[in-house]
């Protein structure tokens, strides 16, 4: 799509990214902190479109998002499912999301990655005794909370930059920048990423992405109590 954009001389080109990019600890974590570190590389030398990443946390009421799945199970009866009791969260409302996008995309020159001020984590479990209560209901008594345990690759919590001291305002006071250093042309190591997922097995190309994303740790390799399964 990157290739497209500046093929095409698109004005902007705006890359989602999510807070699961930080110290990623999935596949999914690690290949948007990859497409970050790509759009940056094109904006080195694209000649008119502006590239740009925004990065932020969970969309409440976004398809499959823990609200949504948290609705269905208390119109089942329950329980509503948890994974740690400790477990937090960044949420911010879809007509937030979208509107602070459109905001950094017109902020931005080419090269940014804009992180959205998210405010505080919430905790899960919070949030779903105050849905029970909020339907009329009590938790642990009408409705049940069960905890599942985390899923592999999933974090305790989540995190908007590896410091804190890289962000930086900007003139939007939901808007921070974040300071990095460049980033090499990835335009070979994609295409033989994308060569490698037709015949090297998935260990191999874990392997790739944790050499193009030194912070990325497996899930298989966390010790047990590090807040990840």
């Amino acid at each position: 799509m990157a290739q497209a954009a500046r093929k095409h001389q698109a004005e902007a080109f705006v890359l989602v990214s999510t807070d699961k990019a930080v110290r990623p600890s999935s596949v999914m974590g690690a290949t948007k902190r990859v497409a970050e570190m790509l759009v940056r590389s094109f904006s080195r030398k694209a000649e008119r479109t502006r590239f740009v990443t925004v990065r932020f946390g969970n969309v409440l009421g976004s398809s499959g998002s823990v609200l949504e799945i948290f609705q269905r199970q208390l119109a089942e009866g329950g329980p509503l499912t948890v994974t740690d009791a400790k477990v937090t969260r960044f949420f911010m409302t879809v007509p937030e999301a979208v509107q602070l996008i459109l905001q950094a995309s017109s902020m931005a020159k080419g090269g940014e990655i804009f992180v959205l001020r998210m405010g505080t984590p919430v905790k899960i479990i919070e949030m779903a005794r105050n849905l029970i209560m909020l339907s009329g209901l009590e938790p642990d008594k009408d409705i049940k909370i069960q905890i599942t345990g985390l899923k592999s690759g999933e974090k305790m919590d989540e995190e908007l930059a590896l410091d804190h001291a890289d962000l930086k305002d900007s003139a939007h006071p939901s808007i921070m920048v974040l300071r990095e250093a460049e980033v090499r042309d990835l335009e070979k190591d994609i295409m033989n990423l994308e060569i490698l997922t037709r015949t090297a097995p998935s260990k191999t190309l874990v392997q790739l992405l944790n050499e193009l994303v030194p912070s990325f740790t497996p899930a298989s390799s966390h010790a047990k109590g590090t807040g990840d399964a």
